[in-house]
């Protein structure tokens, strides 16, 4: 996956060190950049190696979704695919499974209104956050840079 992108997931996850609930509802703890799940324990710290090496494990587990969505119906570029990974980082595989964006790359990955399909994602228990509105500019941004189109079996190759 391109720098870019991990670069933006990076950014706005932000690095933590130690485990914390980002809504005090969350099931689980949230640790590193954006590391989320049942092995993350309450009082668990890790130190940013651990975190970088979370974050790649986490993104080929979201690539592999994003490049299973888009099989057998269309091929996207670099930068297209490293913004819907994002996308799906964030949101969740279930989310982007059902999404209109999703349904929108599918049918013509080009659609310039694939933009206003990130915009919709900026909300949070019904409240408008300006961390995802500037989340969502960056991937729509990040979707639309020209590249080279890249055959769909070799998105899930991670350092």
């Amino acid at each position: 996956m391109i720098s870019e992108a991990i670069e933006l997931i990076k950014k706005m996850e932000g690095l933590r060190l130690k485990a914390y609930k980002p809504v005090p509802t969350e099931k689980y703890y949230t640790i590193g950049y954006g590391h989320y799940g049942a092995d993350v324990a309450k009082d668990m710290v890790i130190d940013e190696d651990t975190a970088e090496r979370m974050l790649m494990e986490d993104l080929k587990v979201f690539a592999y979704n994003v490049n299973k969505a888009l099989q057998s119906y269309t091929t996207v570029n670099e930068y297209q695919f490293g913004a819907l990974v994002s996308f799906c980082f964030n949101v969740g595989v279930g989310n982007f499974l059902k999404s209109t964006l999703l349904k929108k790359v599918r049918k013509d990955p080009n659609d310039p209104t694939i933009a206003d399909e990130f915009n919709k994602w900026v909300y949070a228990g019904g409240k408008k956050l300006m961390g995802l509105v500037q989340r969502r500019q960056l991937e729509a941004t990040l979707y639309f840079k020209k590249a080279q189109i890249i055959d769909a079996g070799h998105h899930c190759n991670l350092k």
